[in-house]
């Protein structure tokens, strides 16, 4: 039995002549063309000396060429290693630096900056792949033969990595294997019941967890379709679900499409599920959605490192606030933030999980690996909640941290960082604000030096160079100084909750 997930996806696909993706610009592959092609690519990356487990860095716009280069890495052994569009030059240095790829993949306009940068370190090939499918990637594989036997692995073998801030500003890499991914896919797809008559109408990034193994890998093992858009833009999502069946979204999704007044019942009579995800969704949102469209919003929980842990019931009550249930073959537990012991119904405790889903650990950080788990195998996710008395899991807090901001993870100290270094600023803490668009807006509070003329947009201006644009802070907030307790840590909730009306 193979455990390659490429295999796995392959053997599913009863017809491989149906449409496997379509974009809202008409263009389309079927199943089959998307294997012929991933074999072409599958070759030209062997070509470079590729083996089992090295690195492929992939930095490109949405596309379903980009999709089948996944299924590529899969089929020849590579660790996919996808990267945020938005990354600046400093951002992406540090990754080429830490995950060593063999070979880095951009899009053709940024082939001049990142070459050199790659080359630096240690980079064998550096290729380029646009959003219609043009580069050097796919002239390369234009001439190679279309049958290519998929790498035997292991289940423990890496089949991607992703990397994930850290509080401490270090972003590490979440090794993921084939088996994760393929026990994840198979679970969703059976819990949320999907099969080759959904439609995906996909609006999702694809250097996400969410967009590119939640909602792809669910597609591919259910031989379902995808209607793939670049990004969402309520007109092309308005044009493109009348084909849907289903969508997965962010919380911002919603919020935006909750102001359409084309939004009703009788335009989503036809879809079978909405699934949110990515960031927490509010209770109100939901019953908003409920009662413009008649559906009942599936969210669920999971993380970079656990794929999906939770979900609200496809068949049952989904409980407005709540991220539902363990998902079959998952164990969740909430335990005592002091003592690591288990706590009564209703009690927040930090949530741990266990199960195959749950990553090998943190590219080239075995320390860090070993103090995220306990001595029985659980995962200590960071995340705060609580079990009601019906076994409905709610989030309530993040020990960590983290602002989510549009469905997007950013760390504070990360931006504190660069902001400290800006000359006239004595000191700066990031905190997420409430924001009806994005969930929470990353906001920072700036103490100036004595003497300083900055402005707050001279801040964002130092800022926009160096940072991607979703870490980019919503507003600078100029202060005196910075709450602390006895011990001098900085008091955040309190700047929170002083703020908490900023952008109301």
């Amino acid at each position: 039995m193979s455990h390659n997930l490429f295999s796995i996806i392959r053997d599913r696909i009863s017809d491989p002549g149906r449409t496997f993706i379509r974009t809202s610009d008409g263009r389309s592959y079927t199943f089959r063309q998307a294997w012929d092609l991933s074999a072409r690519i599958a070759r030209t990356l062997s070509s470079k000396g590729l083996v089992i487990g090295d690195r492929v860095a992939v930095q490109v716009e949405k596309s379903p060429e980009a999709i089948i280069l996944y299924l590529a890495c899969l089929r020849a052994g590579a660790a996919y290693l996808p990267l945020n569009t938005a990354y600046t030059l400093a951002e992406l240095e540090y990754f080429i630096d830490d995950a060593r790829p063999l070979i880095v993949i951009c899009a053709p306009e940024k082939l001049n900056a990142i070459e050199p940068l790659a080359a630096r370190h240690g980079v064998f090939s550096t290729m380029t792949l646009g959003v219609d499918g043009e580069g050097t990637l796919l002239d390369e594989s234009e001439s190679a033969e279309p049958h290519y036997d998929p790498v035997f692995v292991e289940p423990s073998d890496l089949a991607a990595i992703l990397y994930t801030s850290g509080t401490t500003g270090r972003s590490k890499g979440a090794m993921l294997t084939h088996a994760n991914l393929a026990s994840n896919a198979r679970t969703l797809v059976e819990y949320w019941q999907f099969s080759e008559r959904d439609v995906l109408l996909h609006a999702l990034p694809i250097f996400h967890t969410h967009g590119l193994f939640v909602a792809t890998n669910v597609v591919l093992l259910a031989s379902a379709q995808m209607r793939f858009l670049p990004k969402f833009d309520l007109s092309l999502i308005r044009k493109e679900l009348p084909s849907a069946t289903v969508m997965m979204g962010v919380p911002t999704f919603y919020t935006r499409l909750l102001k359409e007044d084309w939004l009703n019942r009788d335009n989503t009579d036809h879809m079978r599920l909405f699934i949110s995800g990515s960031a927490p969704l509010l209770a109100e949102t939901h019953r908003r959605w409920t009662e413009m469209t008649g559906h009942h919003i599936i969210e669920r929980y999971g993380m970079t490192e656990t794929n999906m842990i939770t979900s609200n019931p496809y068949d049952g009550e989904r409980v407005p606030g709540s991220v539902g249930f363990p998902l079959p073959g998952i164990n969740v537990r909430i335990t005592d933030l002091d003592i690591g012991k288990p706590v009564s119904t209703n009690t927040p405790g930090m949530i741990e999980v266990k199960g195959p889903n749950v990553f090998k650990g943190y590219w080239r950080m075995p320390e860090k690996t070993q103090t995220e788990f306990r001595r029985d195998g659980y995962f200590v996710t960071g995340d705060i909640g609580y079990v009601d008395e019906d076994g409905y899991i709610f989030i309530s807090g993040r020990s960590k941290d983290l602002v989510i901001t549009g469905g997007f993870n950013v760390y504070p100290k990360e931006i504190e960082s660069v902001i400290d270094e800006i000359d006239g600023v004595e000191e700066s803490a990031v905190v997420g604000l409430p924001h009806s668009d994005f969930g929470e807006a990353v906001t920072a509070i700036v103490v100036p030096r004595d003497g300083s003329t900055l402005t707050e947009t001279d801040i964002l201006n130092r800022l926009d160079p160096l940072l991607a644009k979703y870490k980019l802070p919503k507003r600078i907030v100029f202060a005196q100084d910075l709450p602390r307790n006895t011990m001098g840590k900085v008091l955040k909730a309190e700047i929170r909750a002083e703020h908490q009306n900023l952008y109301k």
